[in-house]
C-alpha cells in the first residue's frame, strides 16, 4: 500500500532547518515518506538584468544546494526515512496549497528568508495554514522531548478528528495526552461528563495512552498557549466543512499559530478521508 507523504517546505536558514528536522522525526514516527520542497519565485526584473540564463543558473544552483543540504540533514537524523526533494516554481502559498491536497501532513517553518520558509504568518503563511485542504503543522517554539501532547476540543463534530489525531500522536510518541475544553462556570459537571463521553471510545482504542483532562472557565486560546509551554505538540481542529473548511480555522487556531511555545498541528482530515466534510 502506497502511503501519502509528509511534505515540508524549506529555504534553508534556522526556520527551514527546524521544520525539516521536525518533519523528519514525524515521518519516522509515522513510518511515512518525506518530501522536501523548495518553492522558487522568479524575479523577472532581476532575470532581465542578469541576462536570463545567468540568473536561472544561479537561482537553480542555490535551490539545489538548499534541497541537497536538507536531504543530508534528514539522513543524519532519520536514515530509515524515504526522502525526496523538489524545486517548484511559482508563488509559494499557491504551490504548497496544491501539494497539501495529496499530503498526509504539510509542515511549515514559522519564519525564514525567501522561498517557502519566508512565509510569515499574517500573510501568505497564514493563508497556507488556514486554507490547506489537509492537516498542517507549523514548527515554532521549543518542543519538549518529554512533554505531553495537548489538544483543544469543543462539542463540535470536528472534535472526534482532533481526538483521533491527538491520541495517535501521543501513542507514537509514548507521551501523555492533555485534553483541554473551555466550559461555562455553571456547567462544570455536565461538560465534564460530556468530555468523558467524548474520550471513552478513544481511551478504549488507545489503552496505552495516559490521558488527563483540563476544564477551564477561561478562553481556550490562552489556556492552550500556556499548556504549550513544556509540551511536544499542541493541536486544534478546523470549524468548517466541505470545500471551505480550511478558511474557517477560527480565532483559537490563529492565536496558537502566533503565540504557541511548541509546534502547532491543525488537525484537519486529509482530502478524501472519511472525516472530510
Amino acid at each position: 500500500m502506497k502511503h501519502r507523504a509528509i511534505v515540508v517546505g524549506t529555504a534553508g536558514g534556522g526556520s527551514g532547518t527546524n521544520a525539516v528536522a521536525w518533519a523528519a522525526r514525524e515521518a519516522r514516527l509515522r513510518r511515512r515518506p518525506l518530501r522536501i520542497v523548495h518553492v522558487l519565485e522568479w524575479n523577472p526584473a532581476e532575470a532581465r538584468e542578469s541576462a536570463g540564463s545567468t540568473y536561472v543558473e544561479r537561482v537553480w544552483a542555490s535551490s539545489t544546494a538548499t534541497t541537497d543540504a536538507a536531504i543530508r540533514h534528514v539522513r543524519d537524523l532519520a536514515p530509515e526515512v524515504d526522502v525526496t526533494a523538489d524545486t517548484l516554481v511559482g508563488h509559494p502559498a499557491a504551490r504548497l496549497l496544491e501539494i497539501a491536497h495529496d499530503a498526509e501532513l504539510l509542515v511549515l517553518g514559522y519564519r525564514g528568508r525567501g522561498g517557502f520558509a519566508g512565509l510569515r504568518l499574517g500573510s501568505a503563511g497564514q493563508r497556507v495554514a488556514t486554507h490547506a485542504s489537509g492537516p498542517v503543522a507549523v514548527v515554532r517554539g521549543h518542543p519538549s522531548p518529554d512533554g505531553p501532547v495537548v489538544a483543544g476540543v469543543d462539542g463540535s463534530a470536528a472534535a472526534d478528528h482532533v481526538l483521533e489525531s491527538a491520541f495517535t500522536a501521543a501513542g507514537v510518541r509514548a507521551a501523555r495526552l492533555i485534553v483541554v475544553r473551555s466550559v461555562a462556570a455553571d456547567r462544570d459537571a455536565a461538560d465534564g461528563d460530556l468530555l468523558h463521553e467524548q474520550l471513552a471510545p478513544w481511551r478504549d482504542k488507545f489503552p496505552d495512552v495516559a490521558v488527563e483532562t483540563l476544564l477551564t472557565h477561561d478562553d481556550i486560546a490562552p489556556t492552550l498557549v500556556s499548556a504549550s509551554a513544556g509540551a511536544q505538540l499542541v493541536m486544534v481542529g478546523s470549524r468548517g466543512r466541505g470545500a471551505i473548511r480550511g478558511a474557517l480555522l477560527g480565532s483559537t487556531g490563529l492565536h496558537l499559530l502566533q503565540h504557541a511555545e511548541c509546534p502547532v498541528l491543525l488537525a484537519r482530515p486529509c482530502a478524501g478521508d472519511r472525516w472530510a466534510g
